[in-house]
């Protein structure tokens, strides 16, 4: 657990440090309006990477860390899943041609989404579930960190002016596509991994699986990625531009959590199968770390916020600042939600409760985004967050209180 943690934390921190070198540069060069414009449609296109994924992040992780001594199985389980996501992938670029051809919105910056496009295919081919589910994430760091030195090194060579923006998905897309052929690859050749032909019965398993995760985090889409698409409908590029810049500070802080979730969640369902009490022991340690943890970094980026948007994204950004403040708990927030939703409930196999609660959460922010941004814009939209986080806080809170896991309770006080 110890070298997969540090292994996801070199991981994070390069994933922090990166978009500090980028994002500084490209919101310059590009400007609200062609910034605006990609961050747009990389928040349509994130709807075709959930369609691909189909939950497999959660459902094969699990399946092959309980099965992973099994090599015969995990190949089936791989060759299962494969097939099943480039079936996905083939319906999600059927269906992008599709809106395409009938949007005139679309139509008009048709090469920008296929490219664009790109990142979903590199990241069908990258089987980060089957790394987490051997608990291998050295090669998740490596590889994924060889993609995006390969972006950044490239932007500052290729990305001059504004026109250049087109460049960006490109790289993205490029990284992302090297990646997934390359572990492909190393997963054949150093696992002994055997393509094998599915079963129907493995198709409809696996179906099963991931069905309910799936369709939580489509709903989680709904108040994390959809934000900026809907505001784009509403209002112009440029303050899509505002609120996208100052929602990939947000982004960048909270996946300094992720190290944390993806190191533990295998080892937390094998340890819910011999023992639930230790495995709510561990649970507890995590909120506490998490919890303490975040609630820091949000008050920093509150009382700093001003600051922090000076110096990564410039004078052309004022108005992020109040966006950056009103996004600036959703790092402690989201952070305690992902410990009680994605690693407890998940684990503990409570897939029914986490969809519906996540379901109804998305479906409270999509609302209530139509309903503020056209007359508060960006702000509007970030309040829409805020509301979606506290919503899901309190109702798992609940949940799990039912089902006898008391997460916030100690000899002292309860909540």
């Amino acid at each position: 657990m110890l070298e997969n943690f540090f292994s996801l934390s070199f991981l994070q921190v390069a994933n922090y440090l990166l978009p500090i070198i980028t994002l500084p540069y490209l919101v310059r060069i590009l400007g609200p309006e062609k910034f605006g414009l990609l961050a747009f449609y990389q928040s349509f296109v994130q709807f075709f990477y959930i369609l691909t994924d189909y939950g497999f992040n959660f459902s094969a992780t699990r399946d092959i860390s309980v099965n992973r001594d099994n090599k015969e199985h995990v190949s089936m389980i791989f060759s299962t899943v494969i097939i099943l996501k480039l079936a996905l992938l083939i319906i999600s670029f059927f269906v992008i041609s599709f809106l395409i051809f009938v949007i005139p919105k679309f139509s008009v910056d048709w090469l920008v989404i296929y490219i664009t496009f790109g990142s979903v295919i590199g990241q069908v081919l990258f089987p980060r579930w089957f790394f987490q589910g051997i608990e291998k994430m050295k090669y998740i760091s490596i590889m994924n960190i060889s993609a995006k030195l390969f972006f950044v090194v490239l932007v500052f060579i290729l990305i001059k002016k504004s026109s250049d923006y087109i460049y960006v998905p490109l790289l993205n897309s490029l990284g992302y596509v090297s990646v997934g052929i390359f572990s492909l690859i190393i997963i054949l050749k150093r696992f002994g991994v055997k393509p094998l032909k599915p079963t129907i019965i493995e198709f409809k398993f696996q179906i099963k699986e991931g069905w309910h995760l799936f369709i939580s985090t489509f709903a989680t889409s709904l108040y994390t990625t959809a934000n900026a698409f809907i505001l784009g409908l509403f209002t112009n590029n440029t303050i899509v531009g505002y609120y996208s810049a100052a929602e990939k500070i947000i982004k960048a802080i909270e996946d300094m959590i992720s190290p944390i979730f993806y190191t533990v969640y295998p080892y937390l369902s094998r340890q819910v199968e011999v023992s639930k009490e230790k495995a709510i022991d561990l649970i507890k340690k995590i909120l506490k770390l998490v919890g303490v943890g975040t609630f820091l970094i949000s008050i920093f980026v509150f009382l700093f916020s001003e600051a922090i948007t000076k110096i990564l994204l410039g004078n052309n950004y004022h108005d992020s600042i109040i966006i950056l403040k009103i996004l600036s708990f959703i790092p402690f927030i989201g952070g305690i939600n992902i410990i009680l939703t994605s690693l407890t409930m998940l684990s503990f196999n409570f897939k029914k409760g986490f969809s519906t609660i996540v379901i109804s959460a998305g479906l409270v922010n999509v609302i209530l985004a139509f309903l503020l941004v056209p007359q508060y814009l960006a702000i509007g939209s970030a309040i829409a967050v805020n509301f979606a986080e506290i919503y899901i806080l309190f109702f798992t809170a609940v949940y799990l209180n039912k089902q006898n896991i008391h997460l916030f309770r100690n000899k002292r006080f309860s909540i």
